[in-house]
């Protein structure tokens, strides 16, 4: 794992940066699109900011992707355990505020579609390189 700036990966990073600010701020009238699909593309977006600033294998920076989600949840949980309020606003939306066992799933959903899109990615170029 060495430290590095990866253009292709900051850019998809930008990309799904305006696809969850879309999903936040289009998305509330549709429960299923805010509270499940952004959390799944969140894992994404947590994946792209490693993977744009560090370099190594896909799965440990899928992983660290994954286990961020589950430690946002972690604090949420324990937010609301110990009566504990985030009072920016701005904050409260990205991390959220509500412990939920469906986002404990959109996040591991999330780390199994980064792997198919590596995956993906991998054979296409193996099968250009052929």
């Amino acid at each position: 794992m060495t430290l590095t700036f990866n253009r292709r990966a900051f850019g998809a990073l930008l990309a799904v940066t305006v696809l969850e600010a879309l999903i936040v701020t289009l998305g509330a009238p549709y429960p299923v699109l805010r509270g499940f699909v952004g959390d799944v593309v969140a894992v994404g977006w947590a994946y792209l900011a490693y993977r744009s600033f560090i370099r190594a294998n896909v799965l440990p920076l899928a992983m660290a992707a994954l286990l961020t989600g589950y430690a946002v949840e972690l604090g949420q949980y324990l937010a609301r355990h110990f009566g504990w309020r985030l009072e920016q606003p701005l904050l409260r939306i990205v991390l959220g505020s509500v412990p939920d066992w469906w986002d404990m799933l959109a996040y591991t959903l999330g780390f199994g579609l980064v792997l198919a899109l590596a995956a993906w990615k991998r054979r296409r170029a193996g099968l250009r390189a052929a």
